[in-house]
């Protein structure tokens, strides 16, 4: 018998499907010289999706890859979060939405650029609009940030530092603020004790909240 398919899992796909044949950034950009390379957009989600993970870009070797977080930025947010990676690429329970899409390239310290900002404009709202069933995003980086929580001028290591009052914010789904799990950023945490020893214990039990069989 063929199972039914909800009308918002239809209305996902059918926004993924559209995304991936994007290329505004690489014919129409809006903002500053097209993408350095050809469009390969990466999102991970169904419907159902519980827990989301809202990052910035693609690295390179997920671009090479087609999978988000294939790389050593990805087996440190694994580890933050509890998960395998079979329980992190379940896309009936977790959803990967990235600010941009597409890996944007290097600049010139060698460093990854910022998301695109045409692929939020085009595409977030309605990326969202079908994951209904959201409980909890988690914001990853300056970026995602203030996109989901309003820009603000005291920084990201504030805006972690203020996690327990953002988590405990009115409304769904509830947000929680995380820097990027890159290595470069290493020194951030060794700066920062506080995130693992109080934040990550919190992280780790929300996320197995978000994950469990209902």
């Amino acid at each position: 018998m063929r199972s039914e398919i909800k009308p918002a899992e239809t209305a996902f796909d059918a926004t993924v499907s559209r995304l991936r044949a994007c290329r505004i950034c690489r014919d129409a950009p809006l903002y500053g010289a097209p993408l350095p390379q050809e469009p390969r957009p990466i999102v991970q989600g169904l419907a159902s999706a519980r827990l989301c993970v809202a990052s910035q870009a693609p690295g390179n070797r997920a671009d090479k890859s087609g999978i988000p977080f294939m790389d050593p930025s990805g087996t440190r947010l694994r580890d933050w979060l509890g998960l395998d990676a079979a329980a992190f690429y379940d896309a009936r329970r977790l959803a990967i939405v990235p600010m941009g899409a597409c890996f944007p390239g290097y600049d010139a310290k060698g460093g990854d650029k910022p998301p695109r900002r045409e692929c939020a404009e085009r595409w977030r709202d309605e990326l969202f609009a079908g994951l209904p069933n959201l409980e909890l995003i988690l914001v990853i980086g300056q970026y995602a940030q203030a996109w989901h929580l309003g820009r603000s001028k005291a920084g990201l290591t504030d805006t972690v530092r203020r996690w327990r009052e953002i988590l405990a914010s009115p409304g769904a789904p509830r947000v929680l603020p995380l820097p990027h799990p890159s290595w470069r950023n290493s020194g951030w945490l060794k700066a920062n004790p506080w995130y693992e020893a109080e934040l990550l214990p919190v992280l780790k039990a929300e996320v197995a909240r978000a994950m469990a069989p209902r």
